[in-house]
């Protein structure tokens, strides 16, 4: 796991993973926030709808990881000529780890929403 966090690139897997941190902290906050507001105290927002945003921050900001590198990437191979299809097919994985770890992040951001969500509902 941490080759391919090293290999996606420290810039874009680490804003990744704060963005990720966000979400689990915003998850958790929102949880007790709520549970302070059963117990009489008033809620004045919540943190809940932000999860989602930042999910699909992480999504687009995994794609743009991907287009930068890919970008970087083409601009060598114009350098260089003509490259081996092999070069430029491992290339293009590693240019897609960014995108694999924002979709996942998207994923469990919406999955962490939904749960909060139901939770919510459920105290109320």
């Amino acid at each position: 796991m941490k080759e391919l966090f090293i290999e996606g690139g420290s810039l874009f897997m680490g804003m990744l993973s704060l963005v990720f941190l966000a979400i689990l902290v915003l998850a958790v906050l929102s949880i007790v926030l709520d549970k302070k507001s059963v117990k009489g105290e008033e809620m004045k927002s919540n943190p809940a709808g932000y999860i989602k945003s930042l999910g699909l921050f992480a999504l687009v900001l995994g794609f743009l990881g991907q287009f930068i590198g890919l970008f970087s990437a083409f601009e060598y191979i114009a350098e260089m000529g003509s490259i081996a299809p092999g070069i430029l097919a491992a290339g293009i994985k590693v240019s897609s780890i960014t995108s694999i770890y924002g979709m996942i992040i998207f994923l469990i951001s919406y999955l962490l929403w939904f749960l909060v969500h139901i939770l919510i509902s459920r105290n109320t």
